[in-house]
C-alpha cells in the first residue's frame, strides 16, 4: 500500500517537466557530493573532479541551471 506522501510525490514527478526532473537529479547527486565531502568520505580533489564530471554530462551549471 503507498503512503499518501509517496503518493503526493508521485503526483508531482508525473506532472515536472523533463528539465525539471533532470534539474532535481543534479541537484540531488550534488547534495549527495556535498554530503560525502563534509563527512571526510571523500577528497576536496574527488569532490572537484565528480562535481565537474556531473556538470558537464548533464550539461548544467554548477547552480544547477541548465547551459544554454
Amino acid at each position: 500500500m503507498m503512503r499518501m506522501k509517496d503518493q503526493v510525490n508521485t503526483v508531482e514527478k508525473e506532472s515536472m517537466t523533463a528539465e525539471e526532473k533532470k534539474r532535481g537529479l543534479y541537484l540531488r547527486q550534488k547534495e549527495l557530493l556535498d554530503t560525502f565531502l563534509e563527512h571526510g568520505a571523500i577528497s576536496r580533489a574527488q569532490y572537484d573532479k565528480s562535481l565537474g564530471d556531473l556538470t558537464v554530462k548533464m550539461g548544467m551549471e554548477p547552480d544547477g541551471n541548465p547551459k544554454v
